[in-house]
Formats: C-alpha cells, structure tokens, sequence
C-alpha cells in the first residue's frame, strides 16, 4: 500500500547548550560540552554533583507568567522548544483544520519536579495545601495537551512514555499519523526535566550515573574504556512533521524528509540490554525496510551512545549485526558526550542534530573518547573529537530506553 510521504519544517530546542538549534549544532561541532555543576538545588550530599542542567531558562520569553504556573518544567521545556519550531516552520494555523493537525510528544518521567513539590507541601501543611494543579502538571501527557492549547490544535494528541526511546516513539507515531492520511501536520518530539533530587537521587541508587565531580565535561564519554556511566540532563526537542504536498504547496522550508521508523522490544530486563544487542539490530534492520535502503545508503549514525559500559558494547554489536563490513566505514557519533542524556528529549534533540548534519554536510564529534574501548570494536568510526565534513544523504538516529525499548528512525535529504 502507498503511504503518504512526510517532510520535517519546522526545529525547536531547550538544551544546556543552547535554545537555539543553530547554535546548538554550531556548540555540538566545536565540542563544546554543557555539562555542569548542578544549581538548582544543593547536590553536595550526592555522589554525583553535576549534570546536563539548563541554566537560566525564562519561559516567560516564550509564554505568559501566569499560563507557566500551571505546568511542571518539563511541560516548559516543550511548549517553547514548540513555540520556536512552529515559528521556524512558517505554519499559518489561521489557514488550517485544526482538527487535520496533532500535538504528540514523548517524556520518559514527566512532572517529577511537581511530585516532588507537592510531597513536601503535604508533609509540611497537610492535604489540603496540596496544589488543584499538581495533577495536570505532573501527568506526562501534559506538554502534548499544553502545545495544542497553545496553538489550539485539536487533531490526535498523546503521549508516549518508553524511557529513553521516548521521543523516537513520538516521532514515529506521528510519522504514520501522517502518512496514513490521519493528519496533515503534527508538532512532535520529547521533553524532561528529571534533575531534580528525586531523579537525581535514583540515578545515583541505581548506579548509572559517572562519578567523575573533579571534571564534569568529561564526564560522559561515550565508547570510550574509561566510562563510568551516564550524565543526567534535561531539555526538549520538537520538530513539525508535515505531508510532503501540504508543505510544497505551501512553499515551506523542507528540512528533510522522515523515510522509516521501526519498534522492537527487548524482553531481556528492565535496565539492561539484550547482550548481544538483538533488539536493537532489529529495529534497525526494520527502520531500513521501512524507508526501502539498504544499509550500505546509510551515509552517518546518531548513536544511541549512553556512555554506560553495557549499552555502549551492546549498541556497537548491533550496529555491527546489520552492517557487517560497512559498520567500519559509516560514521559513528554520540551527542550526549557534549549534552549528557535527557531521557525522554534526548531521542528528539538527536534526530534534529542529525537533519542538521544532513544540512551542513558536517558530522558532530564524540568528545571525550581518549582511547575507545575494544570491546565496541577499535575499527569502528566514532568520530573522535573533532567534527568531520562530509556529504551526508540518509542519516539513522537509535534510541534505547530501559525496559527494553528500541526504536529507530531514518531521515534523507530533502
């Protein structure tokens, strides 16, 4: 069956970078890292005291004041990474059926911040001080409700929640919306904002996280030997999807178009990866069906790139497994080594680094990666610490979450 194909007009971010996808891709390219001591709250007792953390962010740039005060951080962080990539896009809603355009967007955690809030608000001065807002800005279907209120979009609207596979998920699911004639446009991607004592607090439990406080920008490391775990961040990454003939017609800035998205599920662990990387190299092998390449058209890869010992070693096996001989000539970068890992945003940023390599014909670097490690392959290409030009047609960006979540997505030139 003939499927409607699915163009990307429209870029917004939130990232400690930069909220500036220009600047962000320009900062991921010097390797330049945004990774720092946490400030928000006081993280001395941790054993971990940084993060990806988003200094100084006004969303009153972007929205009223009293509109912000019915949403958690994260809910924030999407609706003005939205607001950018809707103005980026040049999408004239006045001229459009509201109900022919969705908001679907991805978190991993949700309103963790206004848990936290209001767990001391009822400790402290009981259940009657609890906030009438604690629900709606704590749900993680909020910052998908409050994108299409903001734009008063009435089209499908949803959340998708898989960890750090999160906005990979979004993204595919309004790329079939789109392509199955559900929709003529869908603003999409993730968000979080999980640095916060709780989230930190577990991930410190869990030991994921780099101990690395006498140099934080070192800190996450991708394939590299000497990598002790993953560094917390926060952010959002929203793009406009849009049908390929509602964009032409309209005379829209075509970024790139959304080629495959395919889905798979461990059923291994609820942290750990498959060993092997199975699953993952089937969503691969699925996402390149889907987009009808072979994987030898692949000309770059976003990897998923934690900078954990086990998804590192996993993720090269896969890459390995539908590759063969070509996995040691595609390049390879992880962008969390310069922004750490948003979880449930980080999948959406990485997709739009990605269209940004693509535009640029220059690949972003893996800072931090000294001395790869063996066990990821010594003959593979991570792109070490500098940035490299190169003509770029078809990109493949992995994200893997906990629970055993894979999903990618494959994206071309325009």
């Amino acid at each position: 069956m003939d499927r409607r194909r699915v163009v990307i007009t429209g870029l917004g971010c939130i990232t400690a970078l930069s909220e500036s996808v220009d600047e962000l891709f320009r900062a991921l390219c010097e390797g330049r890292s945004g990774v720092s001591t946490i400030e928000s709250f006081d993280a001395g007792l941790y054993p971990v005291h940084f993060g990806g953390e988003i200094k100084n962010f006004d969303v009153t740039k972007y929205i009223d004041r009293r509109d912000a005060k019915r949403m958690d951080r994260f809910s924030e962080f999407a609706v003005a990474a939205a607001i950018q990539a809707m103005k980026d896009s040049g999408l004239d809603l006045s001229r459009e059926d509201p109900y022919r355009i969705g908001s679907i967007v991805g978190t991993g955690i949700g309103g963790i911040k206004e848990i936290e809030d209001q767990h001391v608000r009822l400790i402290e001065k009981g259940p009657s001080k609890v906030s009438p807002f604690c629900v709606p800005r704590l749900m993680s279907n909020a910052a998908s409700g409050n994108i299409a209120i903001q734009f008063g979009l009435r089209g499908p609207s949803f959340s998708v929640s898989s960890a750090c596979a999160s906005g990979n998920h979004t993204i595919g699911e309004a790329f079939w919306n789109i392509a199955s004639e559900r929709s003529e446009a869908v603003v999409t991607g993730g968000s979080e904002a999980a640095l916060t004592p709780i989230g930190l607090g577990s991930f410190c439990a869990a030991r994921s996280l780099s101990t690395r406080n006498d140099n934080p920008t070192a800190a996450s490391r991708p394939f590299d030997r000497d990598r002790d775990g993953f560094v917390l961040a926060e952010g959002a990454g929203i793009l406009i999807l849009e049908e390929y003939e509602h964009a032409r017609k309209r005379g829209a800035k075509i970024y790139a178009e959304l080629l495959g998205y395919a889905a798979t599920g461990d059923g291994y662990h609820i942290t750990a990866p498959l060993p092997d990387g199975a699953g993952a190299a089937m969503a691969m092998k699925l996402a390149l069906a889907d987009a009808k390449i072979n994987p030898e058209d692949i000309d770059y890869i976003n990897a998923h790139g934690t900078s954990t010992q086990l998804n590192d070693i996993a993720e090269s096996t896969a890459i390995k497994a539908v590759f063969g001989e070509y996995a040691y000539k595609v390049p390879i970068s992880s962008t969390k080594s310069c922004l750490g890992h948003m979880l449930g945003a980080t999948a959406a940023v990485e997709l739009i680094v990605a269209i940004k390599t693509i535009n640029n014909s220059l690949i972003p670097p893996t800072i931090n990666l000294d001395h790869q490690d063996e066990r990821c392959d010594l003959k593979m290409d991570y792109v070490p610490w500098k940035a490299r030009e190169a003509k770029v047609d078809i990109a493949l960006s992995n994200s893997f979450g906990f629970g055993g979540h894979n999903a990618c997505l494959v994206v071309r030139r325009a």
